[in-house]
C-alpha cells in the first residue's frame, strides 16, 4: 500500500528526516511514536503528499501502486483527494457548514454528484452513530462528535489510506477510547489502511505495528 525509500527532509540547516524507509501493507493499522521533534508529523505530511522530500530525485514514494513523485501538481491534488483521507488533532471542520455538508466537501471537490455525495455521507454518519446530528453545525457538537464527523469526511471518497495526526489528542479519555475502537472497526468493515501518529500509548500499542522514530529515523518496528 505504501513503500517509501530514503525519505529526507530539511528546513534550512535543520535535517528533520534522515533517510526513512517504510513499507505498510493494505489493511494494516500502523502507529508512529516518538518524542516531539522526532520527525513524525513531517513524515506523515510527506506520506500524505502535503509536502515533498528534500531529496525528491533520490527518494521514492509509492502509494497504492502510484509513484507520487512523478505526478504534476494537478494530478497530485486529484490523487490526494481520491486516495488519501486525513484526520487531524483539531478536526478542521468548517463552522458555517452542517456536519453533513462538512463530510461532503471532499466528494464535491471530486465532482461527485450532490445526491450521490449526500447519500454516502448519510451512510457514513449513520455508521458512526451521528444520523441525528447531521444537520447540526460543529459548535453544536461535542468534541467526540466533531472528531467522528472528521472521520466520516476522511472516508467519503473511499480512500486507499487514512493518515491521522494525534487524532485523539484533543479528546477526553472516553471519547478517545471510542475513537480508537472505531479505527479498528473501520479497518475490519471497509479494509482501510491507517497510519496513526500519536503520543497515546494505548492507541499505539493497539496497532498491528508500532514504529518508533528518534532523531529523524525509524529505529524500531
Amino acid at each position: 500500500m505504501i513503500k517509501a525509500t530514503n525519505i529526507k527532509k530539511s528546513f534550512g540547516e535543520l535535517e528533520v528526516l534522515k533517510g526513512v524507509d517504510l513499507t505498510i501493507e493494505k489493511g494494516e493499522v500502523v502507529s508512529v511514536v516518538g518524542a516531539s521533534g522526532a520527525g513524525k508529523t513531517t513524515l506523515l505530511q510527506i506520506l500524505g503528499t502535503l509536502d515533498e522530500p528534500s531529496n525528491k530525485q533520490d527518494s521514492s514514494l509509492i502509494i497504492n501502486g502510484t509513484d507520487v513523485n512523478n505526478l504534476n501538481d494537478k494530478l497530485l491534488a486529484r490523487f490526494r483527494n481520491e486516495q488519501i483521507g486525513f484526520i487531524f488533532q483539531f478536526h478542521q471542520l468548517l463552522p458555517e457548514f452542517s456536519a453533513l455538508e462538512n463530510v461532503c466537501i471532499p466528494a464535491f471537490i471530486k465532482k461527485t454528484p450532490k445526491d450521490e455525495a449526500e447519500k454516502r455521507a448519510k451512510e457514513l454518519l449513520a455508521f458512526l452513530g451521528l444520523s441525528h446530528r447531521q444537520d447540526h453545525k460543529p459548535n453544536a457538537l461535542s468534541g467526540g462528535e466533531q472528531q467522528r464527523v472528521a472521520v466520516a469526511r476522511s472516508l467519503i471518497n473511499n480512500p486507499a489510506i487514512i493518515l491521522a495526526d494525534e487524532p485523539s489528542g484533543n479528546l477526553d479519555s472516553e471519547s478517545a477510547d471510542n475513537l480508537h475502537q472505531l479505527f479498528f472497526k473501520l479497518r475490519d468493515e471497509f479494509g482501510q489502511t491507517f497510519v496513526l501518529v500519536t503520543h497515546n500509548s494505548e492507541l499505539a500499542n493497539m496497532a498491528d505495528r508500532k514504529l518508533t522514530m528518534v532523531d529523524g529515523l525509524i529505529v524500531s518496528r
